[in-house]
């Protein structure tokens, strides 16, 4: 399958480029999937799924909330990002933090 690249136009050489990194991709993409396949299995032998040996969070779980609006209960933040409108208010009103704990 050796081509001579000298003998090539430049739209052969960009369109051979184009075909090799596809082919590449591809090939990245088919070696990670059994090198995960491969994993799972190995967990699975020893009575484990691969999130429980690597100890994975899974996504979208949240934390509990910490704090709650004395003024609408509803409104919770869980102490970690943004401070929300109506903590801000509250602590500029000089309530201590702690006085919204839930």
């Amino acid at each position: 399958m050796a081509q001579n690249l000298d003998d090539m136009s430049r739209e052969d050489l960009l369109a051979l480029r184009k075909d090799v990194d596809k082919a590449l991709a591809g090939f990245e993409k088919r070696q990670k999937a059994a090198a995960l396949a491969a994993m799972q299995k190995a967990a699975q032998d020893h009575g484990y799924s691969l999130d429980e040996v690597l100890g994975a969070k899974k996504a979208g779980t949240k934390s509990a909330p910490k704090y709650a609006n004395p003024a609408d209960p509803s409104q919770t933040w869980t102490g970690r990002g943004r401070q929300p409108n109506w903590i801000k208010a509250a602590l500029a009103e000089g309530k201590d933090l702690s006085e919204m704990a839930i």
